[in-house]
């Protein structure tokens, strides 16, 4: 494609009258690397010497405008190389681009010129542009994430993709630091040819995979799934980031390091520290002294461990040798091994690069085989943000604040390691049942005894009960506790190590998936069950349900409404003499007030009370109280709707009905929770989010005269999970019937 379309730019310059002296039509960006894809811009530079500026203005206009008359998208310049000099100079994306100036018609001598005075200005102020240039870097990873794990990268500006390879080019060509070659060239030209038939597929110049995207792309390159093409882009552009991340710290050790003037003397610091086990630490990196070999055995774990511990990372020879080299471990593994193993898992954050480079190089599939499974494997699912294996590894990282807080440090991470281990295609919502005996076996190769395997892989098939559990059941019911505390097996212990997985889980998740409201449920059902554990009476969490609230309206009927500020936001509390159907008007009023809520919970007080009162918590989506209706109206509005008089919800009725006609994008699931309580039916809906959402459900419930005796309310990913505690008016258990009769009105509301 390149050549074909330098042809037509060259014959097109002829024919506009273009000189072969003193004018010269050149190429930058993917045209003059020679990448052009199927929709790519043309960026065009018109050089000329500056003897004639009248006539390469008038070149200029004959050049451009059968471009633009022909649809092409054109970028383009008329500068001398001076000029370019001098633009490059000011801009740095500016002078990045221009390094890859090339010829495309015209005067060659001044092309060659030109690019000569760029790149002997880019090195020789190199020292000074190195921290825009990594500063650079650092700001566009953050805000288009990382190619590897994203579920729709950005394959030019996300880390690891085109731009990356550009800034590896312009590092290399200030010639402080050397691009690290071996598997970078390969995997580009992967990413490249997925971008052409991206760009084939959807028609534009579209340089993000999206998902409605990704079933043709892969087709057009031949892969057998979607998930294949996945994993292909995941690869590649961890090899990418990962030789940028290499380059970028090899640049930023030659800059310059303020020091305070000072008159003493100091010595002069070796040039290797040298390190247990023969190994070395040299530039912030861990290298082999020149006696050791690297298929001395353990070696590969203990230099992760150490660069680990240190903060630093392995040099780019050691990795490679080490994974090519190493011999595998014997199982069960030792306990030097293991002791090794675990140390590297218990470093944070820093865990990660260190990781990253043993994967790469194939050192942890020799550890663990059954990684292979889920190596770069996407995940489906808008609450996480990467892929599968990073998941895991960024679990364990988010594990480290809580190695203090269990008896079993070791096992914690070993399970946060694995929790995911059963994501292999097609396991869906089955993957902890899959993933717990092959965790068994990962374990009981780790060389850790029976009882830890067997621990381990009880973590691994319980990791979502209490998340599921605390956010989706109420909290009152035995069913629930009896439920958590099976999960697991009566010990205290086991339940401190699954609260803290459960935390680390959803925190590496994403932030939608550990918000204040999911921790505060979280650590109340947990709380309660560990009071029963430890032998105390189980007491109701106060931060939850206030009781002092329930006894005021028990005693005058009257609704109250109160404004709390919590982390993460605020959360309106409403207390009510209970009835069918107040949690229906409370959420159409909410509604009708505009007030869009992100999680909610109801809960029905009887005890010790004249008569029952429901208190709801709702969390809402502001942070300033102003942006909510008074609660004093809210109080006053409440009260109406206690007497009948309900026209304050007659717009969201009406907008419901329009909703309801519109088609859905996708069909919502509304099912039974079977044995989730033996004194209501539980009912779990799950669909796009929308606002009335609530209202529709709930409404559709009271007109069956069922009663929401509790319910749990969240929204995650513009998708909303909404659990019903149902029994009939006067507190028994609905019939089969019933419970189907409610199925089909919530799958209608819905």
């Amino acid at each position: 494609m390149t050549e074909c379309v330098e042809d037509a730019l060259a014959e097109l310059y002829t024919d506009a009258g273009g000189p072969q002296t003193g004018v010269a039509l050149a190429a930058v960006g993917s045209l003059a690397r020679r990448e052009l894809g199927p929709r790519s811009d043309l960026d065009l530079v018109l050089l000329h010497d500056g003897t004639d500026r009248v006539r390469v203005s008038a070149l200029a206009e004959r050049l451009w405008y059968p471009l633009w008359d022909s649809s092409v998208r054109l970028d383009h310049s008329v500068r001398t190389p001076a000029e370019c000099a001098e633009v490059a100079s000011r801009e740095l994306s500016a002078g990045v681009g221009l390094l890859d100036l090339r010829l495309v018609a015209g005067d060659g001598e001044l092309t060659r010129a030109a690019r000569s005075t760029l790149l002997t200005s880019w090195r020789g102020n190199a020292r000074k542009r190195l921290p825009e240039l990594l500063t650079a870097v650092e700001e566009r990873h953050e805000t288009f994430g990382d190619a590897a794990y994203l579920l729709e990268p950005d394959l030019k500006e996300a880390r690891g993709g085109f731009r990356d390879m550009t800034m590896l080019r312009a590092l290399a060509a200030t010639w402080l630091t050397d691009r690290p070659h071996a598997g970078v060239r390969e995997p580009y030209e992967r990413l490249l040819d997925v971008r052409d038939a991206l760009h084939l597929s959807s028609g534009r110049a579209l340089d993000r995979l999206l998902v409605n995207e990704v079933g043709d792309v892969a087709d057009r390159l031949e892969y057998a799934d979607p998930d294949e093409l996945h994993r292909t882009v995941s690869m590649a552009a961890r090899r990418i980031g990962h030789a940028l991340d290499l380059t970028c710290r090899a640049a930023r050790q030659v800059l310059p390091v303020r020091r305070a003037i000072s008159f003493v003397r100091r010595e002069r610091r070796p040039e290797y520290v040298q390190a247990p086990h023969g190994l070395i630490i040299h530039s912030g990196e861990i290298g082999l002294d020149r006696n050791t070999r690297p298929d001395t055995p353990l070696l590969d774990l203990r230099a992760a461990a150490l660069a680990a511990q240190r903060g630093l990372v392995l040099s780019p020879i050691t990795a490679d040798n080490l994974g090519e080299h190493a011999p595998a471990i014997a199982t069960p593994w030792s306990a030097s091994a293991r002791e090794s193993f675990v140390e590297l898992l218990s470093c944070g954050t820093v865990l990660l690069p260190v990781w990253e480079s043993l994967e790469l190089a194939g050192c942890v599939v020799r550890w663990i085989p059954a990684w292979q499974g889920i190596s770069a494997q996407p995940q489906h699912n808008p609450i996480h943000r990467h892929t599968v294996d990073r998941h895991s590894v960024q679990c364990v990282a988010e594990a480290q604040p809580h190695l203090t807080r269990v008896d079993r440090p070791d096992l914690l991470l070993v399970a946060c390691l694995l929790h995911d281990i059963g994501k292999l295609p097609g396991a869906g919502a089955r993957h902890p049942v899959v993933g717990a005996p092959i965790a068994r076996e990962i374990s009981a190769a780790l060389g850790f005894d029976e009882a830890d395997v067997a621990l381990v892989e009880r973590l691994v098939r319980e990791h979502l009960t209490l998340a599921e559990l605390a956010t989706k059941r109420d909290h009152r019911d035995p069913a629930t506790v009896d439920a958590l505390i099976a999960a697991v097996d009566g010990r205290l212990e086991t339940l401190h190590l699954l609260r803290c997985l459960t935390e680390a889980d959803a925190r590496a998740a994403g932030p939608a998936a550990w918000s204040p409201w999911r921790a505060q449920l979280v650590n109340a059902l947990a709380d309660s069950v560990e009071s029963q554990l430890v032998g105390d009476q189980p007491q109701t969490p106060t931060d939850l349900v206030d009781l002092g609230l329930a006894r005021s309206v028990s005693l005058d009927g009257r609704p109250r409404v109160q404004l709390e500020s919590k982390p993460g936001g605020l959360q309106v509390v409403v207390a009510a003499t209970d009835r069918i159907g107040l949690f229906a008007e409370t959420a159409g009023l909410l509604a009708a007030h505009s007030v869009s809520v992100r999680s909610a919970a109801l809960h029905t007080i009887t005890t010790g009370l004249l008569q029952p009162v429901a208190i709801a918590t709702w969390r809402v989506d502001s942070q300033h109280p102003g942006d909510l209706p008074h609660p004093t109206l809210l109080s006053q509005e409440l009260s109406r709707l206690q007497d009948g008089d309900s026209t304050m919800l007659e717009r969201v009725r009406i907008r419901e009905s329009r909703a309801s006609r519109r088609p859905r994008a996708a069909r919502p699931f509304i099912g039974v929770i079977p044995d989730a309580s033996a004194s209501a039916a539980v009912i779990e809906v799950r669909t796009g989010d929308r606002s009335g959402l609530l209202f529709a459900l709930a409404n559709s419930l009271s007109e069956l005269r069922l009663s929401i005796r509790s319910a749990h309310v969240s929204t995650l990913a513009g998708q909303a999970i909404d659990t019903f505690y149902l029994t009939e008016a006067d507190g028994s258990l609905p019939s089969t019937d019933r419970v189907q009769a409610a199925l089909t009105a919530l799958t209608n509301g819905a």
